[in-house]
């Protein structure tokens, strides 16, 4: 069951079947953290968080499913304001109000009991580029306090920054980025 619903949970499908449950992120406990190299001397690190997005769940049939997910490129938070001001600017994303990174996934493959790679399309910086993600079904059941069904899932990815016209400063401030994500999303309804 619990590879049944990675799959269905992070699977993209031309029409979504009545049978789908919708699944709403929630956006207080789910992030995804990023670091990369700087000059050789350290790992920097930040954050992404506000997400938005639902995953249509059929348990029936996990190619009935779907994934949707989008945060403000604004919510970057790496502790130090001159950094998020510099991510911000031209040199890098050239952010504004509103500007959103999306994913949707487009295909799937089970890896294991909780375990699968994610393929979708990830849009940032206006650049849309196929990325695989190495997924894990976290848990699933009712949530004690929301007392709804809820599912949480663990991600991770290494991204090249310059794919996506982010690459300035390469190499001394490495290309590749390490991508972490963490999600939990509880039943619509």
């Amino acid at each position: 069951m619990k590879s049944l619903l990675l799959a269905a949970a992070l699977t993209t499908a031309a029409g979504v079947a009545a049978a789908a449950d919708k699944y709403v992120l929630d956006a207080s406990h789910s992030q995804v953290i990023f670091d990369y190299n700087h000059l050789g001397f350290s790992t920097t690190y930040g954050m992404f968080s506000g997400f938005e997005g639902e995953i249509m769940f059929d348990a029936d049939n996990a190619s009935n499913s779907s994934v949707n997910v989008a945060m403000p490129v604004m919510s970057m938070f790496t502790g130090w304001e001159k950094r998020e001001g510099h991510f911000m600017s031209g040199d890098f994303f050239g952010a504004s109000e509103g500007d959103m990174i999306t994913f949707n996934s487009t295909a799937i493959e089970v890896t294991g009991e909780n375990t699968a790679l994610i393929t979708g399309d990830l849009t940032m910086n206006d650049v849309t580029k196929s990325v695989v993600l190495d997924a894990v079904l976290n848990k699933t059941g009712t949530h004690p306090m929301a007392n709804k069904d809820w599912a949480g899932f663990d991600a991770t990815v290494t991204l090249t920054r310059s794919d996506f016209g982010l690459g300035a400063f390469a190499p001394a401030v490495s290309d590749d980025v390490n991508v972490r994500i963490s999600i939990e999303a509880m039943k619509a309804g």
